[in-house]
């Protein structure tokens, strides 16, 4: 296992890059922190070997932490400026990942640092992602704007498979990405016109235009299987047959 730290003064970095982090079977999370100084002792002991680190912190910044870490442990920089990347190859980073951060970027990247901490290991591949066909808009007029990290997004209710909710942050789901906002699931639940959208699980939204089919307390949709919770299960297939022809 690689031990890894994560160092962001923003709370939404790190949740996303300890969600990552735990779909990598060769990952393990030790400490994922907004103090610098905090990071650096772990660092300074060894009790890591990887560090996801960002540039611009107000204590520290990265490029600071890195030289008085002094090689002690491997850093992947994380930032939303690529101006720093010049700088951060030349203290010999194993790799540098701009905002927002892709799973499939970053997978590219912990498989370079597995590189160099465990040079004999077998790369674990990815499973594939199936291809989805872009939904025609029904209702194009009809959006709701989300905050993501470094934006505040425009998406389409027409274009939401599903949402999850995860601590304290939830991840929408559409055929083209994934997006990612601080918010939580009551609030989201009431931005989304019932017509449409029903809570299924305490951690689940569904477009119910969306749904492929329903195997007892599941949903799918696409080659994502939805568990329905028993909370809502007597309102969902009350609604679910009033559909039924």
């Amino acid at each position: 296992m690689i031990r890894c730290l994560i160092v962001d003064d923003e709370p939404l970095a790190l949740h996303i890059l300890e969600d990552y982090i735990s779909k990598i079977p060769f990952l393990q999370l030790v400490k994922a922190t907004t103090n610098p100084i905090e990071a650096l002792t772990l660092v300074q002991e060894k009790l890591v070997d990887l560090v996801f680190l960002d540039v611009q912190m107000p204590e520290l910044t990265g490029i600071q932490f890195l030289r008085i870490a002094n090689g002690k442990a491997k850093v992947i920089l994380t930032t939303a400026y690529s101006q720093y990347a010049l700088e951060g190859y030349e203290l010999d980073v194993i790799d540098y990942l701009l905002k927002p951060i892709a799973f499939d970027r970053f997978f590219k990247s912990v498989q370079k640092a597995q590189g160099v901490l465990q040079p004999t290991a077998a790369p674990i591949q990815p499973e594939p992602v199936q291809q989805q066909q872009q939904p025609q808009h029904d209702f194009l007029s009809d959006f709701i704007f989300v905050k993501t990290e470094h934006k505040i997004q425009k998406v389409y209710l027409n274009d939401i498979l599903f949402i999850e909710g995860l601590k304290d942050y939830i991840s929408i789901f559409t055929p083209a990405e994934r997006i990612i906002t601080l918010q939580n699931m009551k609030k989201m639940e009431d931005a989304l016109p019932e017509r449409h959208f029903i809570r299924v699980h305490k951690s689940y939204i569904v477009s119910i235009n969306k749904i492929d089919s329903i195997e007892r307390s599941r949903i799918f949709i696409g080659d994502k299987v939805i568990p329905v919770g028993d909370t809502y299960r007597e309102e969902f297939f009350k609604i679910i047959d009033g559909k039924n022809i």
